[in-house]
């Protein structure tokens, strides 16, 4: 697959370029295992934004075809936050940490950000913006969920390996009905977050069965 095939079939325009501002946006904020990755990307004056699109809409492979693209041009930074900070300060503070991290990772700083949803850091290292559905607008926030999603992806299907009767490869953390049956059967596994229903009560509740 070459950089054209990314979106072939699609003559939608393209995304707005927006040069010397980043990117941010998260992946992994709903599943109940697993970190969450946020990215934060600058897309260099005159990057081709033609095949970016929001990452739910792209297949695994334009996605990976997609990251190498960006990293070899673009600033970037990803940031994982794990589990154990989700349960320790809840899913919204380490969404909001990790693209502060980002952003405060990035090789040069950025004139401002774009953050994709409702929300922004309150301790940015620069001005930022909040944008609903930003990954479908942005291509710089398109380029960060790209980012993101193969990061947590590759992560994920590494704990696949390693907690093999979950099916981390497959679902990635999220509440499908293979999860909930394997939480059912063995119960949850150390990367799942105890803050998150049903694996809170499953908890403090080891009998608990699951209503699903």
């Amino acid at each position: 697959m070459v950089l054209g095939d990314v979106s072939k079939g699609d003559m939608r325009e393209p995304l707005a370029a927006t040069p010397l501002i980043a990117g941010v946006d998260e992946a992994g904020r709903g599943p109940l295992a697993g970190p969450v990755v946020v990215a934060a990307v600058v897309l260099p004056e005159g990057f081709d934004c033609s095949f970016l699109d929001d990452s739910k809409k792209l297949s695994p492979e334009q996605r990976v075809i997609a990251e190498r693209i960006i990293k070899a041009s673009a600033d970037f930074a990803v940031i994982t936050v794990s589990h154990e900070k989700i349960d320790a300060i809840n899913i919204l503070n380490a969404t909001l940490a990790g693209m502060q991290a980002a952003l405060e990772s990035l090789p040069r700083p950025p004139r401002a950000a774009l953050i994709d949803g409702n929300r922004i850091p309150p301790l940015a290292p620069v001005p930022c913006s909040p944008i609903i559905k930003g990954d479908a607008t942005y291509a710089a926030i398109a380029a960060a969920s790209i980012l993101a999603k193969v990061e947590r992806d590759r992560t994920m299907v590494e704990y696949g390996a390693n907690f093999p009767e979950y099916g981390f490869e497959r679902h990635f953390g999220y509440s499908t009905p293979e999860h909930f049956a394997a939480i059912r059967e063995h119960g949850p596994c150390p990367i799942h977050r105890r803050s998150f229903e049903p694996i809170k009560s499953l908890v403090l509740q080891p009998c608990l069965s699951l209503g699903v």
